[in-house]
C-alpha cells in the first residue's frame, strides 16, 4: 500500500497506512516484551550464579588453579549449564577465571608479583583520587563519608563469624567508595573498581585473619577515623599519604600467608 495518495499535485496522508503501521508496531512491542520476560529468569539465574561463584573464588572456596567442573558447579549452585557458562564468561572477563581451550575453566592463579603490582597500582590511584575528592567534594560528600565511617565502625557489634565477614565487606567497600566518589571522574572510578576487584582475593587472605580479631578491628577503626579527620580538615597532602599507607598495610601479611599456604609458589 502506498504511503501517500496524490490528487492534482497535492499530497494526502492515507489513514489506512498509518493504522497498519500502528498495528505492526504494537505487535512488535508485544513480541519484544514476551521475549524479555522469557529471558529474565535466565538472566537472573546467570547473575545469581556469577555473584555466588565470584564470592566463593574470592573467599578461597575454589583454590587458585583449581578446575571448575560443570557438574560440581551445577550441584553447588543449583543452576543449569547455560547460566553457569554466562557467569564463567563474565568471570573470565574479570580475570578471576581462565578459559582453557577444549578443557573448560580454571580459577585464575595468584602470585606475589601480581599481588604487589595490584596493591601498588591501587594505592597510588586511590591516593590521587582522594586528593581530587578533597578538592572537589562538597558538604554532601563529607556527610556521606561520615555516615559510612560510622556504620563501618559498628561492625564490632556483629558477633556471628560469617555475618561479620559479610558486613565488613559491604561496609568497608561502601566507606572507601564514598570517599572516592568526591573526585567526580567516571573514568578514574571505573579504574578504581577494576583494581579493587582484582585485589579482593588477596585481601581476603588477610581479612580472614583480622576481621575476627577485636584488636585488629580496633586498629582499622583508628586508621579510618584518622583518615576521616584529615578529609574533613581538607588536608589533601596528608590524606593522600595516609590512604597510600592504609592500603599497603596488608601487603607483607598477605605475602606471609601466601608463603605459608604455598599460594603462588613457583
Amino acid at each position: 500500500m502506498s504511503t501517500f495518495l496524490f490528487f492534482k499535485d497535492r499530497m494526502c496522508f492515507c489513514p489506512l497506512f498509518f493504522a497498519g503501521e500502528r498495528f505492526r508496531y504494537d505487535r512488535q512491542n508485544r513480541l519484544r516484551n514476551r521475549t524479555l520476560e522469557a529471558l529474565a529468569p535466565r538472566q537472573n539465574s546467570a547473575f545469581s550464579g556469577y555473584e555466588r561463584l565470584k564470592k566463593d573464588i574470592i573467599r578461597g572456596v575454589f583454590k587458585p588453579g583449581e578446575k571448575l567442573l560443570m557438574s560440581t558447579l551445577k550441584e553447588r549452585y543449583d543452576l543449569g549449564v547455560g547460566p553457569l557458562r554466562e557467569a564463567l564468561s563474565q568471570l573470565v572477563a574479570e580475570h578471576l577465571v581462565n578459559a582453557i581451550s577444549q578443557k573448560g575453566y580454571r580459577v585464575a592463579p595468584m602470585s606475589l608479583d601480581e599481588m604487589n603490582d595490584i596493591y601498588d597500582a591501587r594505592a597510588n590511584l586511590e591516593a590521587m583520587i582522594i586528593t581530587l575528592a578533597i578538592e572537589r567534594g562538597d558538604d554532601a560528600w563529607e556527610a556521606s563519608v561520615l555516615a559510612h565511617s560510622h556504620t563501618l565502625a559498628k561492625v564490632v557489634e556483629v558477633k556471628t563469624r560469617e555475618q561479620r565477614l559479610d558486613v565488613w565487606d559491604e561496609r568497608h567497600k561502601a566507606f572507601h567508595t564514598a570517599i572516592a566518589s568526591g573526585c567526580g571522574s567516571k573514568h578514574l572510578l571505573q579504574a578504581r573498581t577494576y583494581l579493587f576487584d582484582q585485589a579482593e582475593r588477596y585481601r581476603h587472605l588477610w581479612l580472614t585473619q583480622t576481621v575476627f580479631s577485636e584488636q585488629a578491628l580496633e586498629l582499622k577503626r583508628q586508621e579510618h577515623a584518622a583518615l576521616v579527620e584529615v578529609i574533613l580538615a581538607r588536608d589533601a597532602k596528608r590524606a593522600s599519604a595516609m590512604m597510600r599507607s592504609h592500603l599497603m598495610t596488608p601487603v607483607p601479611i598477605i605475602a606471609q600467608i601466601m608463603h605459608a599456604e604455598g599460594i603462588g609458589a613457583r
